[in-house]
């Protein structure tokens, strides 16, 4: 796939990756086969309305823009929590982000810079950059779970991201995996986010009267000193999440599910309940070999996405 966007939009092009969260904004240069150039980290700064956002992000991609003399920029990919209007270039639904929802961020960054503005989710973003440069690259058709304080999702079919009719598509977090389970701030009840992320898992561990205030990492930890209730959390985690991944593939019948986040570290405790369930509920994965696996690219899966979605938009409109 690199050889053929390097083929067609020229070695000397790059494009910028932004990642934008709540509190921290970072952008990598990459270049058109991949090679992440350079990378800067700089603040977010909500208090001052989104035009100081926006200045914020337009100063740290004109920091990497400017330091790569001889190559010619392709565009910007803004990776950004929360639900995306596509066509409009708008947030909807940000928690992290609330004074840029219904900002028409990407216009305003496309004007400023005077240049192509690919605006995108986050874990969209990281799913096209694991499957450009991760663990998704041998493959046109995946899905990502990434598990963090809540539960995100990316779907890539044939190579691009599936985003539904206005942008919405892959909140595999709300995916329903306990019909009268807990309440999400969504509306629902007993989403996948609610049983299987690093907050789900603190929630457990109060209930099970494990200590005072434990973090995920805690938890993890008393599962690995051998504190059964610890690894039972863990077990129901792995349950929850393998219900999901068994909808998934009945679903989509793709190749590779991944999942990526923090939560990968305590993969041995939640993995056998999760591949149990999968196979139980599945006859398409106890039939195929469809793989369940760790994504690769960690924190970096969102750069590289995010600065593929320019090269992949401009392959298309040369093409």
């Amino acid at each position: 796939m690199s050889e053929l966007v390097d083929s067609l939009i020229g070695m000397d092009q790059f494009a910028i990756g932004v990642d934008l969260g709540g509190t921290n904004l970072r952008a990598a240069a990459v270049s058109a086969s991949g090679e992440m150039i350079e990378k800067v980290a700089a603040s977010t700064d909500l208090t001052q309305g989104p035009e100081r956002v926006v200045d914020d992000i337009c100063a740290c991609i004109a920091s990497v823009r400017d330091r790569q003399r001889g190559r010619r920029l392709a565009g910007v990919g803004i990776g950004v929590p929360g639900f995306i209007r596509i066509a409009e270039g708008f947030i909807v639904g940000s928690h992290n982000l609330p004074p840029l929802n219904n900002y028409p961020i990407r216009d305003a960054i496309e004007k400023r810079l005077g240049t192509p503005v690919v605006l995108e989710n986050d874990a969209n973003a990281a799913a096209m950059g694991e499957k450009w440069m991760g663990a998704g690259r041998d493959v046109d058709d995946l899905v990502l779970l990434t598990l963090g304080t809540g539960i995100g999702g990316g779907i890539i079919s044939h190579g691009r991201v599936l985003h539904g009719f206005v942008g919405m598509a892959g909140e595999l977090g709300h995916l329903t995996v306990v019909p009268n389970g807990n309440p999400c701030g969504c509306g629902n009840v007993g989403c996948l986010e609610k049983h299987a992320s690093a907050t789900a898992i603190e929630s457990m561990a109060n209930l099970m009267a494990l200590g005072d205030h434990l973090s995920a990492k805690d938890v993890y930890d008393l599962a690995v000193s051998g504190e059964e209730r610890a690894v039972r959390i863990f077990e129901s985690m792995g349950q929850a999440l393998g219900i999901a991944i068994a909808m998934l593939v009945n679903v989509f019948n793709y190749p590779l599910y991944l999942m990526s986040g923090g939560a990968l570290a305590a993969w041995d405790f939640f993995y056998p309940a999760l591949e149990k369930e999968v196979r139980w509920r599945s006859f398409s994965y106890r039939n195929t070999h469809t793989r369940i696996a760790k994504a690769e690219l960690g924190s970096e899966a969102g750069l590289y996405g995010a600065a593929y979605l320019p090269l992949q938009a401009q392959k298309a409109q040369d093409s």
